[in-house]
């Protein structure tokens, strides 16, 4: 994975507006979670990368410190022999004169060298150094995106709960309605008061069954009285 590919995706995550996926998903929870995982997936290898581009540039940073201090040093030696050459110079010894202005001339060389590769290895580094800022970055708007997405999946999880309760009560007190429990009570009331009604009858007619019997007991005393006047009568005649 390039260095550009690693940021583009980065910054395509990062920048991914969560809300307008939602509205296109047929079942946001399974896109939330999808997405979770994704983006879980997708930090785990970003992470990867970008350890990876902060580690060559760091090589990098090394290798032109190395040359900055390599080119500092050969610029030390070259000033110490060319003085060295003048000494002996002054001092009448011209070929050991020479002999360390060449190695002057040497060290003035290298110093170019490392002072050329430290110049190349410049732009290079600030580019790098810039790709890396970048995907830090990217990488922090991406863990805040995931810590989002959780949010989003914890609040639709709670808010489906909610719904379903509350379809649960809904229907509950829609059944309830259906049933209607006062009919049930009227239909029960009027049962029993059927049934008070009917022992009331029992009653009337076990009273009436009594008088009846009273009556016709009122009715033998009154044919004996006649019998015992009768008999009377009779006695007396006599």
């Amino acid at each position: 994975m390039t260095k550009q590919t690693i940021l583009g995706r980065v910054t395509q995550l990062a920048k991914a507006n969560i809300n307008a996926l939602l509205d296109q998903a047929e079942d946001p929870q399974k896109m939330l979670d999808q997405l979770i995982r994704d983006y879980t997936s997708n930090i785990a290898e970003a992470e990867q990368a970008v350890a990876a581009t902060i580690g060559s540039l760091r090589l990098m940073e090394q290798d032109h410190k190395e040359d900055v201090e390599a080119a500092a040093e050969w610029g030390g030696k070259a000033l110490a022999a060319s003085r060295k050459a003048d000494e002996l110079r002054g001092a009448g010894s011209v070929a050991e004169a020479d002999k360390f202005d060449n190695l002057a001339k040497v060290a003035l060389g290298r110093q170019l060298q490392s002072e050329q590769e430290a110049k190349t290895a410049a732009p290079t580094i600030a580019s790098q150094s810039e790709v890396v800022e970048k995907l830090k970055s990217g990488l922090d708007q991406m863990k805040a995106k995931l810590s989002e997405l959780k949010a989003k999946r914890d609040e639709l999880v709670a808010r489906a709960k909610s719904a379903q309760a509350q379809n649960q009560m809904m229907d509950a007190v829609k059944n309830i309605d259906v049933l209607d429990p006062t009919s049930e009570l009227s239909r029960f009331e009027d049962k029993v008061r059927r049934e008070e009604a009917k022992a009331l009858g029992k009653q009337e007619l076990a009273a009436s069954s009594l008088d009846a019997q009273f009556e016709q007991l009122d009715s033998l005393g009154a044919s004996a009285e006649v019998e015992a006047r009768l008999a009377a009568l009779k006695a007396g005649a006599s």
